[in-house]
């Protein structure tokens, strides 16, 4: 058991990664010629390791941490699960197994099947850009346009004023609040108007409008007429030949309607004039005006243009096909630190894709951790998705440049991108567009399933046996096996959602983020309340570390930490440094967060990247300028470049053609912290410094313990551990080769009888004596 001594944390907040080395003592050589062989079925119960040999071939269970109790339950979908391949590296000295899947061969063409599904074209529909939506947004939704830039010819009230009238922003929970979710007129006539400023010579093309966000009432503009102006002195009205145009409208108050100038039109000023409105309504619209831009060397507000990007890196956004040929490019220009795998299919049958990026592809070393980035869970979420295309295209690049940070990053951890869990969504929201997706188009698999509430809910579990159990310390909060009933057939679980488990359980990652969009704020665990209520403060036992990995992200973002930016919907995260424990934001029962937290060892925050969740592709570069150094220290944490973290490599053998998983044991602020070991014995765990007292198991073995210190240094803390074999386990190996029984063991084993002996002996008298 680990009984930690924590020390107090810093304000620098350090923290450590704990692993265990432990070398397996029996006297016994290790078979050089063993081979590893071996498939992992294609569900994401037990995992199956064939050992094969000169001799015998032995099947071992690879480590208990099975999706269900049940080892030979098999799942429904299991052909979507991508299956990994074992592999065996022998030496002089060790045997070490490596789980790796496949690598993938993007020259295969996509089948017909699947391009039937995905992207047939009902009658009537085309893939040519909508008239208008040629030139970019001029940035209401993005918050490029501020509150100032825009004016209402009268408001109901605050929480509806000119600065409200953005496309997709969200209203509060409570009617008449300051964040509700339009613009809404004070007055019902024609009017009304809504203003919007360029702030200079734009070529006004098009307006999107929405309804209102609300779940109390519903208005919407059901027809408007357009306006423009250089000094909102003089308005022109927007013209359909000798008639001044009337633009349809919105027939809800969440389908984003595109409206096409009928001539472009150059101004700085833009009205939109309401004509009618819903019936039973009143007058309520959020918007987004497309405009290209104009030079004019006069404009004293030039200086305020995104800059952009230096990066070389390619700015679209990328559909499946698209995303498959990058993703090609990138490994074709890196093929020594690149490499293309696939977890499974989604239920439309695309490729779930990871670039892995290591200066030893497809391996798992000994002392190097493992790191993920999840993006695309909610398909119409497409920033993340982009932002992780080019992290992957930047670190190959930056890596063949010399970039010192680059390489020390490759070379000291195994890092895997999957930039789209969810690629059905995305082509459903791609479709649209990024202006006309509107808020939740995409947002679901194909199924229908919000994925980020899919996972197996391990909260619940946990607190129940809270609950049960006196002692609340002996309770695990790692490595907590999945409820049966959702390993059947019946369960509502998504296939994307069961590869995603499949390849948490193969790999040993130790620190991940899943990237969403539509906020400005990171979110550690819980998600989930402990007693179901909307929200609540919900703290992991890890909480400081967490706050701690969520602040590392905040801080480096460059519109996290900006003061005089606003807030995108309805909650000002700026007051808590931009972050916030999930729980008490709202409650998300089934979160992937809580589930690698609680199924894994692995920590894992949501990182909300955006107001915008598909931001136009000219807004691109500035997103990736605001994230990329976020996204590269945030990283670094898992770096032994990083201080203050305690590295332990933990080896198991494969004496005797037999493999053990070693478990490692922790305990931290009065909770146990189970922690096993990788298929070739390193295991890590985050923590604080401190004093920590740490026990390795193994099965077969005697236990060992010892205390490790985690100091401030800028380099890692070994622990070493030496197990020795137990005598059952070597009486045990000996007579499975018909061998005799050696005499140093026959008197260890008669010790142990009569040690047993003693020991019952002094019970019973104890008990008659009673």
């Amino acid at each position: 058991m680990c009984k930690g001594k924590q020390l107090a944390p810093v304000a620098v907040s350090c923290y450590i990664l704990v692993s265990l080395l432990a070398s397996i003592s029996d006297g016994n050589p290790i078979r050089r010629n063993s081979t590893v062989s071996g498939t992992s079925e294609g569900d994401i119960s037990s995992k199956i390791i064939t050992i094969k040999t000169n001799d015998a071939t032995v099947n071992v269970t690879a480590s208990n941490r099975s999706i269900g109790k049940k080892t030979n339950e098999t799942v429904s979908n299991t052909t979507d699960i991508a299956k990994p391949t074992i592999q065996s590296a022998d030496t002089k000295t060790d045997t070490k197994i490596n789980i790796s899947y496949n690598t993938e061969d993007l020259e295969e063409p996509i089948t017909k099947d699947v391009i039937r599904r995905v992207w047939y074209k009902r009658q009537g529909e085309s893939d040519e850009q909508p008239t208008g939506a040629e030139c970019p947004p001029l940035g209401l939704e993005s918050l490029r346009v501020d509150d100032t830039r825009l004016r209402a010819s009268s408001t109901e009230r605050f929480g509806l004023g000119a600065h409200r009238g953005r496309l997709n922003i969200q209203s509060g929970i409570e009617d008449g609040d300051i964040y509700d979710g339009a613009w809404c007129a004070g007055h019902k006539d024609t009017n009304q108007w809504l203003e919007v400023d360029a702030r200079r010579p734009t070529k006004f093309t098009a307006v999107i409008l929405q309804g209102r966000s609300s779940i109390w009432s519903w208005d919407w503009v059901t027809s408007y007429k357009v306006q423009l102006s250089n000094d909102t002195y003089n308005w022109t009205p927007s013209m359909n030949g000798t008639e001044e145009a009337i633009f349809e409208g919105n027939t809800d108050t969440e389908t984003p309607v595109l409206g096409t100038l009928p001539v472009p039109v150059v101004a700085r000023y833009l009205r939109i004039n309401p004509q009618t409105w819903y019936e039973n309504g009143t007058i309520c619209l959020r918007a987004e005006i497309m405009g290209c831009p104009l030079p004019d060397p006069n404009n004293i507000y030039t200086l305020e243009t995104d800059q952009g990007s230096t990066d070389k890196l390619d700015f679209q956004h990328h559909n499946y096909k698209e995303m498959r040929k990058f993703m090609k490019a990138v490994n074709e220009e890196c093929p020594n630190i690149t490499r293309i795998y696939s977890i499974g299919k989604s239920h439309q049958g695309l490729k779930m894709y990871v670039m892995e990026i290591s200066d030893n592809p497809g391996k798992h070393e000994l002392g190097e951790p493992e790191f993920r980035y999840v993006a695309g869970m909610h398909g119409n979420e497409a920033l993340g998705r982009e932002l992780v295309l080019n992290l992957m295209q930047y670190m190959c690049q930056e890596y063949r440049k010399g970039n010192p940070r680059i390489v020390h990053l490759v070379k000291e951890t195994r890092i895997h991108l999957l930039p789209s869990m969810n690629p059905d969504g995305y082509e459903m929201a791609a479709k649209k567009g990024s202006e006309l997706s509107g808020w939740a188009l995409g947002r679901y698999s194909y199924e229908g399933i919000d994925m980020n509430h899919n996972f197996a809910d391990l909260n619940s579990v946990m607190w129940d046996a809270q609950e049960i159990e006196m002692d609340k310390k002996k309770v695990p909060n790692h490595y907590i096996p999945i409820p049966e009933y959702y390993t059947s057939e019946t369960a509502m679980v998504a296939t994307e959602t069961r590869a995603v488990i499949n390849w948490m359980q193969l790999i040993p990652f130790v620190l991940s983020a899943n990237l969403h969009g539509g906020e400005l704020v990171v979110t550690y665990p819980y998600d989930m309340t402990r007693d179901w209520a909307p929200k609540d403060l919900t703290p992991t036992p890890d909480d400081s570390f967490f706050r701690w990995l969520a602040t590392v992200y905040a801080t480096t973002n460059q519109v996290m930490v900006n003061p005089d930016r606003r807030h995108c919907h309805n909650e000002d995260f700026m007051q808590g440094n931009n972050i916030i424990n999930g729980a008490n934001w709202h409650t998300v029962p089934g979160s992937m967060n809580d589930f690698s937290y609680l199924h894994t060892n692995c920590f894992e925050v949501t990182v909300e990247l955006s107001c915008d969740k598909f931001p136009h592709e000219s807004e691109l570069p500035t997103e990736w300028e605001n994230n990329k150094e976020s996204l590269l220290v945030y990283m670094e944490q898992v770096s032994v470049k990083q201080p203050a973290r305690l590295l332990c490599s933990a080896f198991t053998g494969l004496g005797n053609l037999t493999w053990f998983p070693l478990q490692g044991y922790c305990t931290l602020h009065a909770f146990l912290f189970f922690v096993y070991s990788a298929f070739d014995g390193d295991y890590w765990r985050l923590l604080n410094p401190g004093e920590y007292e740490v026990t390795a198991k193994a099965e077969g073995y005697f236990p060992s313990t010892r205390l490790c210190r985690v100091n401030y240094e800028p380099y890692p803390t070994i622990c070493d551990f030496t197990l020795t074999k137990t005598p059952k386990q070597r009486l045990r190996e000996i007579l499975a080769k018909g061998g005799k029984i050696p005499k140093d063991l026959m008197l260890r084993l008669r010790q142990i009888r009569l040690r047993k002996l003693r020991a019952s002996t002094k019970a019973i008298n104890r008990r008659r004596s009673q």
